[in-house]
């Protein structure tokens, strides 16, 4: 038997769909299901039953005989969310808990990190586990990530098997219900859809141009690719980077959404927001060395084609995987 947390959300909704390709039915799909806007993520999925997020804990010690691995994709994910209270329940003390059931019970666990946790990237972005102490993320969620990535490093006791994954900036289908959250593609192809147009931040930091601020996209078939390789290959615990190691622009980007649209780029560039200059994030890329040494060898999606298989495959079907 599978656990998936956070199972009706973006990651989570998209990993039971991959699972269940893969062959795997015998899920348990752990969330707090009240949100209408995430049921269509779990359509024509295949799972044994589904458990309230806040009942999960004596389901698990109750049941933990039949329980084969765990992905713990469920946490508070606004980056720009004001509640510190919020994050500390959410995203550090849950994932303590289940840590240390899962250590009791010995039941693998993997659990979601971000590269929100290098802040501004002035740290670099090695996934070593020596360079957690320089790391100074930017929001409280963030902050929440990492503070688990310390906590658990530090634990004399520990899951048969346990890995966080830090992953980038991931895009792709059944992110609709995210908002303002949303990946950049789905904003940029729901803007050009309407206006035709798209406006990008402009840039207020001296070694940038206009639009040329950069992320480390990565579609989330590759994400969970590498999840699902490390349910397979549990001979490496640690902390790892998930990202496709190559930074693309955000002008790259919407040109690439133009594209596969086959609309001419409008593209204009308006002041970045005075609340959000001092947390925003000008480069991410993903180091990849640690991954591709623990036997990782698939390659990931180009944004291109990630893009492309995102917009003429689900958006413009307005479906999900």
């Amino acid at each position: 038997m599978i656990v998936i947390t956070g199972a009706a959300g973006f990651i989570g909704s998209y990993l039971v769909g991959k699972l269940n390709q893969a062959g795997y039915k015998d899920l348990v799909l752990i969330d707090r299901f009240d949100d209408p806007s995430k049921d269509i993520n779990l359509f024509n999925k295949e799972y044994k039953k589904f458990i309230d997020r806040d009942k999960f804990f004596k389901w698990l010690i109750k049941n933990s005989d039949d329980v084969d691995f765990i992905f713990h994709m469920g946490a508070r994910t606004d980056t720009v969310g004001i509640e510190p209270e919020l994050y500390q329940q959410l995203n550090l003390i849950y994932t303590q808990r289940l840590w240390n059931i899962c250590t009791e019970i010995q039941v693998p666990l993997l659990y979601a990190s971000s590269a929100a946790t290098y802040g501004n990237g002035e740290s670099g972005f090695s996934d070593s586990h020596l360079n957690l102490s320089h790391l100074r993320p930017l929001n409280l969620y963030g902050w929440s990530k990492h503070n688990f990535d310390v906590w658990a490093l530090k634990q004399p006791h520990k899951p048969p098997f346990w890995a966080g994954l830090k992953f980038f900036n991931v895009y792709g289908p059944n992110e609709y219900h995210k908002g303002r959250m949303a990946s950049v593609v789905l904003h940029a192809y729901n803007t050009i859809k309407k206006t035709g147009q798209m406006k990008l931040f402009k840039s207020h930091h001296k070694d940038y141009k206009d639009g040329e601020q950069s992320r480390d996209f990565v579609f989330v078939d590759d994400i969970t690719d590498v999840m699902l390789y490390f349910m397979h290959n549990q001979d490496n615990p640690g902390i790892y980077n998930v990202g496709t190691g190559k930074a693309r622009s955000f002008f790259d980007l919407t040109q690439a959404v133009f594209s596969s649209l086959n609309i001419d780029p409008q593209i204009s560039f308006i002041d970045t927001p005075v609340e959000l200059r001092g947390r925003y994030q000008y480069f991410t890329e993903a180091e990849t060395d640690k991954l591709r040494a623990v036997g990782y060898t698939r390659p990931f999606v180009e944004l291109e084609e990630g893009i492309d298989t995102y917009v003429g495959k689900y958006l413009v079907k307005e479906s999900c995987y």
